[in-house]
């Protein structure tokens, strides 16, 4: 009976805790069972925190048996990207040059999620620092991928997106720079929410590049991410009772995101929009050449922040890191400040220029990647492979983040082939329920 419960949605679990079906602590222990159990484990945990997940389990059994529980999710276990402080235990960002890493305190976000009531299980492994899309990691280990054995599962919230995947938590706690959250929920058939930069807090979040860095969950359900979300900020869930596309506009971004698409997501991508029409909504496609202005200045925008805040760690020990990973770092390094600052002005006015373009939509619509998971022997062995390939697992995903929206990836249904919603900052609650409308159009 225990095992059949990690195969539901974390608001399924929320539901049956508030039914008293299920009591927190043997749910808990059912999830810390099946992580010690499993064959790649190792491979997706950094660690588990077992003493901080029964410790909120007994609180919120205590809470469900007194008729006094937080909200919909008080007791149901997530896990969470190891580059999220939890006190007292080791968090190193997937590298080797943060080993030993001890935060005293619990970064804001997971304090606010256990006073909700959510179970911490464990951290996942990551990209090194949070800087790939791909998820492969050599240094401490790279996380299988639901669909394809031989490859990536996408990164950087490669643990987080498999142990949703594999069972082993009921939802997972990412970040997101440049895809980061919706790479991996994409090629591991989940839902994943990048929320806006500034919506969430940061404080003790390992950075990448503080001005992109966001937090957003993956999960099962569009539901699950909603409820996520209200439980990170304490604040009401979206309403997505009743959400319909019969009456929806969605733009379908052409420039960029719809080039040199490789077949299988183009598919996926294709049906869903199909599927999506035949259930009400009105979808137009349009160029936007202001989204290839800002792609082209995104080397010269995440790169630099990045070497900013690494480059001293990284250059007392160097050959602590995949040498891929340490490249794309130190190419900041060569960017002027003067050039740093002329692309954010530019890109401030390309953000306006995409307001007005899209204001008429309900959402914008793109593939979420524009290829599937490639093979991670071959990005071993061939460098130059690893950067064409990391570039375009990001193209599409960096859109979002570079334009400052918020933004939303379910499965089409083909296997690791996502569709995104793009929607205007600060505006996840409206997107979620757009969203729940199209899992419903795409079953």
């Amino acid at each position: 009976m225990m095992d059949k419960w990690l195969g539901r949605s974390a608001a399924e679990l929320g539901r049956a805790i508030e039914a008293g079906k299920i009591n927190p602590v043997d749910l808990t222990e059912a999830f810390l069972d099946a992580i010690a159990r499993h064959p790649e484990t190792k491979r997706i945990y950094a660690r588990t925190t077992a003493d901080h997940a029964r410790s909120t389990a007994v609180s919120a059994a205590g809470r469900q048996a007194a008729g006094t529980r937080i909200g919909p999710l008080d007791g149901v276990p997530l896990s969470w990207k190891d580059n999220f402080d939890v006190a007292g235990v080791e968090c190193e960002a997937g590298s080797a040059l943060l080993q030993g890493r001890m935060p005293k305190e619990d970064a804001e976000v997971l304090h606010t999620a256990t006073t909700q009531g959510l179970v911490c299980l464990g951290k996942t492994h990551m990209t090194e620092l949070a800087f790939s899309g791909l998820g492969l990691n050599p240094m401490t280990a790279t996380p299988p991928c639901i669909n394809f054995p031989e490859a990536v599962p996408g990164g950087s919230s490669s643990g987080a997106a498999a142990s949703v995947a594999f069972g082993l938590a009921a939802a997972a706690i990412g970040s997101d720079t440049g895809g980061s959250v919706r790479v991996p929920a994409a090629w591991n058939d989940l839902v994943g929410l990048k929320t806006t930069a500034g919506r969430l807090s940061l404080k003790g979040v390992v950075p990448l590049c503080e001005t992109f860095d966001t937090v957003g969950p993956l999960a099962t359900t569009v539901e699950d991410c909603a409820l996520i979300l209200s439980a990170l900020t304490a604040r009401r869930a979206a309403d997505l009772k009743g959400a319909s596309l019969s009456n929806a506009r969605f733009g379908v971004l052409k420039t960029v995101a719809l080039e040199d698409l490789r077949d299988a997501p183009a598919l996926g991508f294709e049906d869903a929009l199909r599927r999506m029409a035949n259930a009400g909504a009105t979808i137009d496609e349009f160029e936007a050449p202001e989204v290839a202005e800002a792609v082209g200045l995104a080397g010269l925008l995440f790169t630099p922040e990045a070497y900013a805040i690494w480059g001293e760690t990284i250059e007392a020990a160097p050959q602590k890191m995949f040498p891929p990973v340490l490249e794309r770092f130190r190419a900041g390094g060569t960017v002027k400040a003067t050039g740093y600052i002329s692309a954010w002005r530019r890109l401030n006015e390309l953000r306006k220029l995409w307001e007005r373009r899209v204001g008429g939509f309900d959402a914008v619509l793109i593939p979420t990647t524009p290829i599937l998971p490639p093979d991670a022997r071959r990005l071993l062995e061939d460098p130059a492979y690893f950067a064409a390939e990391n570039l375009l697992a990001l193209r599409n995903t960096r859109i979002g983040n570079l334009m400052g929206l918020c933004a939303l990836t379910l499965p089409t249904g083909q296997p690791s082939c996502g569709i995104s919603l793009m929607g205007p900052a600060m505006q996840e609650e409206r997107l979620l329920r757009l969203g729940a409308a199209v899992e419903r159009a795409l079953g």
